[in-house]
C-alpha cells in the first residue's frame, strides 16, 4: 500500500510524494485521510528552517498533525469499525523520511494513541481538535492542578485566539477582550470585542494570554495587568523573551509558559463539542486539493487574510 504525503525537502522546497505504508499490527489503525489542517506555528518553522533542532529534526521530513479521516481498518484488539471518523495528532509511518509529527497524507497507519474519534458532522472542521485542545491546555494545564484563571484579555485573533476566547465564554466567564492589529483579522467576535491595542485604556487586567506568538510587546502587557496579575505566554516563539524589570517590579506578576496539549486535553475538548458547548465553525477560511499543496503552504504562511489552510486529500485517499 502505498500514499501520497507532503514531504520538506529542506526549508521552503516541498513536495508531493509517494510513501510505502506498514502493515496494520496490534494497537494500530489505517485511517484514509480526508483533510489535514496546515499549523502557521510550528510548520511554518519546518518551513522556513527556523524551528531549533530538536525533536530528531532531520529533512526530509513529514509535517501534520492537524488530520481528519476515516477508518479503513484497525488492529483486533481496537473498538474502532470500518468507515468511523477518526482525528489524527501524528504517525511515524513511513521509512526513508523523518515524521514530525508525520500526518500530512493521504493514508496512514498511526497507533491507538493518536486517534480519536469524532462526530461525522465536524468534517473538515475536526482538524481544529489539536488547536483547541491547545487553548483549553493553556487554562486547564492539563488536569495536572487546579485550572488557572481564564484570559480577560487575550493577544491575536488568529483561530487559536478565537477558541480561547469561545472556550472561556462556554466555561460561564466573563467575554474577554481580544487585541489584534491586523485590519483583516479585527473583525467582531462571536460574543466578545476585538480591538486594537492603541484603543484600550485598561490597565487592570487579571490574566492577559498571548496566542500571537510575538512578545514583542511584553513590556506592555506588564503595564496593563493589576497588582499579582498573570500573563501567559501560550504561543510559539522564535525569539528571546525578554522584558524591562521596571515594568514588572511594581505588580509583581506571574509569567506562565503553556505546552503543548495532552490527551486529557483532547478529550475534554471532543466533549465540549460533542455537547453543542464548543462550535469548530467559521475558522477555515481556505481549502486546497492536495496537488496544490506547494501553493497551500505559500498562502498559509503568507496571505494575512488565511485564518486557516485545510488541504482536501479526498481524491488521494
Amino acid at each position: 500500500m502505498k500514499a501520497a504525503a507532503v514531504i520538506f525537502d529542506s526549508p521552503q522546497h516541498l513536495s508531493l510524494g509517494t510513501l510505502a505504508l506498514p502493515t496494520v499490527q496490534a494497537g494500530q489503525v489505517e485511517v484514509a485521510v480526508q483533510y489535514s489542517g496546515i499549523s502557521t506555528a510550528m510548520e511554518r518553522m519546518l518551513w522556513d528552517g527556523s524551528l531549533p533542532r530538536v525533536r530528531g529534526l532531520h529533512y526530509p521530513l513529514v509535517p501534520g498533525y492537524e488530520t481528519v479521516g476515516r477508518v479503513v481498518r484497525a488492529g483486533d484488539d481496537m473498538d474502532l469499525k470500518e468507515g468511523q471518523a477518526v482525528f489524527v495528532s501524528g504517525a511515524n509511518c513511513f521509512s526513508g523520511v523523518t515524521s514530525l509529527y508525520g500526518a500530512a497524507a493521504s493514508r496512514l497507519v498511526a497507533s491507538e494513541k493518536d486517534v480519536l474519534p469524532v462526530a461525522d458532522h465536524l468534517g473538515a472542521d475536526a482538524v481544529l481538535m489539536a488547536l483547541a485542545a491547545t487553548a483549553y491546555h493553556a487554562v486547564s494545564g492539563g488536569g495536572r492542578h487546579a485550572a488557572f484563571t481564564p484570559p480577560d484579555l487575550i493577544i491575536g485573533h488568529s483561530v487559536m485566539g478565537r477558541l480561547l476566547a469561545r472556550l472561556t465564554i462556554a466555561a460561564g466567564f466573563p467575554a474577554p477582550t481580544v487585541w489584534e492589529t491586523q485590519e483583516a483579522r479585527a473583525t467582531a467576535g462571536d460574543g466578545y470585542n476585538v480591538i486594537r491595542p492603541s484603543d484600550d485604556p485598561r490597565q487592570d487586567y487579571q490574566a492577559i494570554y498571548d496566542v500571537s506568538g510575538d512578545a514583542t510587546d511584553l513590556d506592555l502587557w506588564l503595564q496593563k495587568i493589576k497588582p499579582g496579575g498573570d500573563i501567559v505566554l501560550a504561543g510559539f516563539y522564535r525569539n528571546t523573551l525578554q522584558f524591562s524589570h521596571a515594568n514588572a517590579f511594581g505588580r509583581e506578576p506571574s509569567i506562565r509558559m503553556a505546552s503543548e496539549w495532552t490527551r486529557s486535553d483532547l478529550l475534554a475538548v471532543n466533549q465540549l463539542v460533542n455537547t453543542g458547548r464548543l462550535s469548530l465553525a467559521g475558522l477555515i477560511t481556505h481549502t486546497e486539493n492536495s496537488h496544490a499543496a506547494t501553493k497551500a503552504y505559500q498562502t498559509a504562511f503568507g496571505d494575512i487574510s488565511c485564518l486557516k489552510m485545510v488541504l482536501d486529500w479526498s481524491t488521494n485517499a
